[in-house]
């Protein structure tokens, strides 16, 4: 089995990428124009989507999502997986790029966060209070598992593709270093 692999979709370096680091994953930054660059290619156990990638004023990495969707769905399918954050911005439709409906509503603020799994995920915010996690928002609507929420509303989806998983939250903090890890932990697949 390989090393484990991540790659850090975003436009340009950031802390979060030293964080994964310091999960014993090697991090590799993927900036738009290589996501939607058809001939590029990396293999990865995991690509990170962070915070802010639906706000222009962050990002302008969502047009390239869009544009690779097929190519992420292939990814997932083939055993990848995914972990996306927020996006930080009042779009409904700021993951219509994901091989899944999924809607979301933002607004941030401070939230009591119920974990509705105790499965292998549940201790992604490992650490934090639940009881005042900051969160950007929610998911209306969505296909797949809703693994935590607030005040009804789905904050964590995960969803199955093929051999893959892809995790969605609003939860505007950092994964515990173990959890990544593990969700880091598969053979790395083509993107």
């Amino acid at each position: 089995m390989s090393p484990p692999r991540a790659g850090l979709l975003w436009d340009q370096p950031q802390v979060l990428s030293r964080f994964i680091e310091d999960c014993g994953v090697t991090c590799e930054l993927v900036t738009p124009q290589l996501v939607a660059t058809p001939f590029f290619r990396g293999s990865f156990t995991t690509l990170v989507v962070p915070t802010g990638f639906g706000n222009r004023e962050y990002s302008r990495l969502l047009p390239a999502l869009r544009a690779s969707s097929g190519r992420i769905r292939r990814f997932v399918e083939g055993g990848g997986s995914l972990i996306v954050f927020g996006a930080a911005a009042e779009r409904p439709d700021a993951y219509d790029w994901l091989p899944f409906p999924l809607t979301y509503h933002h607004q941030y603020g401070e939230q009591q966060v119920t974990f509705n799994d105790t499965g292998r995920w549940s201790t992604l915010f490992e650490g934090y209070d639940h009881d005042h996690l900051e969160c950007d928002g929610w998911f209306p609507t969505y296909e797949g598992t809703a693994l935590a929420s607030a005040h009804g509303n789905a904050v964590m989806v995960e969803a199955t593709i093929g051999c893959g998983t892809i995790l969605v939250t609003t939860i505007h903090e950092y994964p515990s270093k173990e959890i990544l890890a593990t969700f880091c932990s598969r053979e790395a697949t083509l993107f």
